[in-house]
């Protein structure tokens, strides 16, 4: 490993954006120190498998391969397509969130949790404040 790499994995550790890749990142760097896979695996709370991945990851890509790459995780249930169907239904019933919901979830096939159409209506009103 050069001393160009090192500095950025260490960079990387210290003020990477997400959880994740300052793992991702600390696991290189232990690996590289002559730690084995088992015990990097101890300290990043990995398993050794997912650690000898992101090292060969980093060794093929560089320091972007331990970046996540888009579209991983869940979909959202909700997005700006259901924005009218959803100012429709609460137009309707602005008493009752949970009336609203269930009219939403009749017009557009879909289900949400109270929460999560609650978060999409927080959102909306954000949307509208700005």
């Amino acid at each position: 490993m050069t001393d160009q790499q090192r500095l950025q994995l260490e960079e990387g550790f210290r003020q990477g954006k997400s959880h994740a890749y300052r793992m991702r990142c600390r696991a290189v760097l232990l690996k590289s120190t002559g730690l084995t896979s088992e015990q990097v695996g101890e300290q990043t709370d990995m398993t050794h498998i997912s650690v000898n991945s992101w090292v060969k990851r980093f060794e093929t890509e560089g320091i972007k391969g331990l970046e996540t790459r888009p579209g991983r995780g869940r979909k959202p249930i909700m997005d700006c397509s259901d924005e009218e169907s959803v100012r429709k239904a609460i137009e309707n019933d602005r008493q009752s969130v949970k009336k609203a919901k269930e009219a939403w979830q009749q017009a557009s096939g879909k289900e949400a949790s109270e929460s999560t159409f609650r978060a999409f209506l927080s959102a909306l009103a954000r949307d509208i404040d700005v």
